[in-house]
């Protein structure tokens, strides 16, 4: 995701003055008619629940407009009111009359929260088992003594009913310290595995400028990390890092999964390493910044939209051990760091090698920020049956990708802009779509 749509461009389609393209072959509509969300970026499942569904609030870092004058005095809007990102629940899918409730504001104890640019409340993942153990997680940016920071942490209900997460219980996990404010995925989701995948980007600026993304073992950047927070039996502690909190007795409060690809190595892309320092929780690397990730939830497949530089937005399906091969690649193309832009000529085909190769990759005439989408598997829109819905936040393209005879091919399905995430509604399996202008909307048959 770039963050780059000027205010008039964003007061321009909250008024719906750009329209969708006359070709298109779905329509777009309000989801929840009458409900509008803060900077709404990403939309999370409650576990086991068809008549629920949550919506994750950026986090504003612009106040609102002037509050209320009172004898010539300004009444300003508490903080609270426009800076703290939040997640509001939508409940009743299934009577079609949808309400909101506000159901947690973060409020980190040990730094502020940072909602500019590409930063703020970025992930939201509700345990399986919530209505036995509580918890809850996410993924979200904050400064600490003025450096910024990418944290996950675990969060505790207050109570079921109403659904409510207490604020004062985080516990962090991961607190990694970030050289910049962009590429900072965010997306964390529970596998069909059970345990919590989470997207990390290679740390910002721009051509991997920190060169971490041919590491694995500098910290948490560049790759989706898979972790037990359950701590189940035969799994790993992961190897001491000043990003990884531990409690009084010096243990992490998550495991590593025995079988991640990752453990026991003692060289990656070439280069030698000490097992022990390895970040044993990577999964897939290689990514430059994976904007939103999911799960087919027929198959199981994990696809993840990666944002590209300067030429190239890719779409992967993610594999344990898959190496993507950013920075030396971007999409299926070598990656110039010193021509980033094409200038002097289009990039070669990168040669076949231990890189995995993206499914589809699109170029600057389709746009030039990637939002990964959700694969439909419903049945009300048969022009996206069984197809991956993605957009570009950018030119608001919206796509359809399908598998024919081992070739991954898209056609544009519709236009919309500042689309942040994909989701579904738990009641019928229709794709939902956030978009930052603060609606949520439904892809439906034309």
């Amino acid at each position: 995701m770039k963050l780059t749509a000027p205010l008039r461009l964003l007061s321009l389609l909250s008024l719906g003055v750009i329209a969708a393209n006359a070709d298109d072959t779905v329509a777009l509509e309000p989801a929840f008619p009458g409900l509008t969300f803060s900077l709404p970026v990403a939309i999370a499942p409650m576990p086991g629940n068809d008549d629920v569904v949550f919506i994750v609030e950026k986090g504003d870092p612009v106040p609102g407009p002037e509050g209320e004058k009172t004898d010539d005095k300004t009444k300003k809007k508490k903080a609270s009111a426009y800076f703290g990102g939040k997640v509001q629940m939508v409940n009743g899918l299934k009577s079609g009359k949808p309400i909101k409730t506000q159901v947690f504001q973060l409020e980190p104890k040990d730094g502020k929260f940072e909602a500019g640019g590409e930063c703020g409340f970025l992930g939201f993942a509700v345990h399986p088992k919530f209505a036995e153990n509580k918890q809850v997680f996410v993924y979200y940016s904050l400064k600490i003594d003025g450096k910024l920071h990418q944290r996950v942490s675990r969060f505790l209900l207050s109570s079921l009913n109403p659904f409510t997460v207490d604020p004062a219980t985080e516990q962090p996990f991961i607190t990694q310290l970030d050289p910049a404010g962009n590429h900072n995925g965010g997306d964390l989701h529970f596998g069909p595995d059970g345990y919590l995948y989470i997207s990390c980007g290679d740390g910002g600026a721009g051509g991997d400028a920190f060169d971490n993304a041919g590491y694995i073992n500098k910290g948490f950047h560049a790759a989706v990390y898979r972790i037990d927070i359950d701590r189940r039996s035969g799994n790993l502690a992961p190897n001491p890092h000043p990003s990884v909190t531990a409690d009084a007795a010096g243990q992490a409060y998550y495991a590593v999964p025995a079988d991640n690809p990752f453990v026991g190595v003692t060289a990656h892309r070439g280069r030698p390493m000490e097992a022990g320092s390895v970040r044993t929780e990577a999964w897939a690397t290689g990514l430059r910044n994976a904007w939103r990730f999911s799960f087919d939830p027929k198959s199981g497949a994990c696809f993840a939209g990666d944002v590209g530089q300067n030429l190239y937005e890719e779409i992967d399906i993610l594999v344990s051990g898959g190496d993507y091969g950013w920075h030396d690649v971007e999409g299926l193309h070598i990656f110039n760091g010193k021509d980033a832009a094409g200038k002097k000529g289009m990039p070669e085909l990168a040669p076949l090698s231990a890189f995995k190769a993206p499914i589809y990759e699109y170029d600057r005439k389709l746009g030039n920020s990637v939002t990964g989408g959700v694969v439909y598997r419903g049945d009300r829109v048969p022009a996206i049956r069984d197809a991956y819905v993605f957009a570009d936040f950018a030119s608001g393209r919206i796509f359809a990708l399908r598998e024919k005879d081992g070739k991954w091919t898209s056609e544009q399905i519709a236009k919309d802009f500042t689309i942040s995430g994909f989701g579904y509604d738990a009641a019928n399996g229709d794709v939902l779509i956030a978009s930052l202008v603060g609606q949520v909307k439904r892809i439906v048959k034309k």
